[in-house]
């Protein structure tokens, strides 16, 4: 018996990983951290850097950009954290 669900005619497959991109910059001496999206290919993820790398903001900071590779169904993270 197969735990994966079903999948209809003409339905993307199952992911096993996302390409999450997200924009940090520094703000007051704090972190700034945009979450932009979550693609299917660091290829996309890299398409909608192009796409906002001129806009308002984030053209000021075109370094900002970070594209992270996650596991589907994995924890990512493992530990606790300090909270003082």
């Amino acid at each position: 018996m197969s735990l994966e669900p079903a999948r209809p005619e003409g339905r993307l497959p199952l992911m096993d990983e996302v390409f999450v991109l997200q924009h940090e910059r520094q703000l007051d001496g704090c972190d700034e951290v945009k979450f932009i999206g979550a693609y299917r290919s660091a290829q996309l993820a890299q398409g909608a850097i192009d796409r906002l790398r001129l806009q308002p903001g984030f053209k000021d900071h075109p370094n900002g950009f970070t594209v992270n590779r996650y596991s589907i169904d994995e924890d990512n993270w493992t530990e606790g954290f300090v909270t003082d």
